[in-house]
């Protein structure tokens, strides 16, 4: 299946110039989005994932469905606050400024393998601050993998340079 043809783009948001590529018309097709769902499941069948951590916030979405599609647990990456526990934090930046994100501390194991999921990786800083925070665990890099469904290859990033070194997955 095509699945970029089930994407909406839009021109000029949120800057002119800037073509948006909004995943919701993907979402909101039950049949495109369980066929996408199915297919980012499959690349890791067999890789022994136990556990899928999702990126706040629509990497929740990807993550909770591919999660329950491999009969595993799903753990949140939240920003800074949001979550009610110990957590651990990595603070990582931004074209304009900082941002911080966080993971409870009890979320995983060293023996766990993990895969991170997020909607879109563009410029790579929070998928790569993500890897960052899993590895707080002790979880050797063979064990850590990243999937995305929609890839803006036209952006470029130092971050998203160092997580093709490490190798990711996107639909699209």
């Amino acid at each position: 299946m095509d699945f970029k043809q089930h994407l909406r783009i839009i021109p000029d948001h949120p800057t002119p110039g800037i073509l948006f590529q909004d995943i919701t018309t993907l979402l909101n097709n039950a049949g495109v989005f369980r066929a996408a769902v199915r297919a980012v499941a499959d690349q890791f069948r067999g890789k022994g994932i136990t556990k899928v951590v999702g990126i706040e916030s629509r990497g929740f979405i990807l993550g909770a469905a591919v999660a329950y599609e491999l009969g595993v647990g799903l753990v949140p990456i939240r920003k800074k606050g949001k979550l009610p526990w110990k957590t651990y934090s990595v603070e990582y930046a931004l074209e304009y400024g900082n941002d911080t994100i966080e993971i409870h501390q009890d979320a995983l194991e060293a023996t766990d393998r993990v895969l991170i999921a997020d909607d879109i990786i563009a410029t790579g800083g929070t998928a790569y601050a993500s890897l960052g925070l899993v590895r707080k665990f002790n979880i050797p890099m063979a064990n850590i993998f990243v999937c995305f469904l929609l890839d803006i290859r036209e952006v470029p990033g130092k971050e998203k340079e160092l997580l093709k070194e490490h190798g990711y997955f996107s639909l699209v």
